[in-house]
């Protein structure tokens, strides 16, 4: 049991270290956004760089930071009825929903992005939003990375759902 706890404890720093990691890039957002704004409006100098980092800084905020979010229950629930169950029946609400949806949904976002990773750095693949055409293998891989990193912080979480519907008790 005390290895289970190190597991989940490891799973849940490694999600906290993301989500550090990941703010980062909503300061890459702004400092971006004001450049190419003010360039753009007040130089007449538009970048041709700043919409590919824009979207990509966007993505990777999300992407690295969707563990963090999902670590202290930070993300969008519909709870119309969820609120009114007592905690044991949410954990079991909460077991069911990722065996029915969270872990196929993303086991299939997860394969796709491996595939898609591999393939932009196997064809040397650019975006092409823009005239900058920066390479789009990067940003594919850290698209995968978040991904896993989700699901395994919903695996810790699983566990400490499963394991408090039944035992009744939580397992940290």
């Amino acid at each position: 049991m005390a290895m289970l706890t190190k597991l989940l404890k490891l799973i849940d720093s490694i999600s906290e270290k993301a989500g550090s990691l990941g703010k980062w890039f909503a300061l890459l957002l702004v400092l971006v956004g004001a450049y190419d704004t003010i360039a753009r409006h007040f130089f007449n100098a538009p970048t041709i760089w700043a919409y590919d980092t824009l979207c990509m800084a966007g993505g990777t905020l999300y992407l690295i930071g969707a563990s963090y979010t999902y670590l202290h229950e930070s993300h969008t629930r519909v709870d119309l009825f969820y609120n009114l169950l007592s905690p044991r029946r949410k954990a079991l609400m909460d077991v069911i929903c990722s065996i029915l949806f969270f872990f196929p949904l993303m086991g299939i976002m997860l394969k796709l992005s491996i595939v898609w990773a591999i393939k932009a750095w196997r064809i040397n693949e650019v975006m092409f939003q823009s005239f900058w055409y920066p390479p789009a293998g990067p940003y594919r891989t850290i698209f995968a990375l978040g991904l896993f990193l989700l699901i395994l912080q919903g695996v810790a979480k699983f566990i400490r759902d499963l394991y408090f519907v039944v035992r009744g008790e939580p397992i940290d």
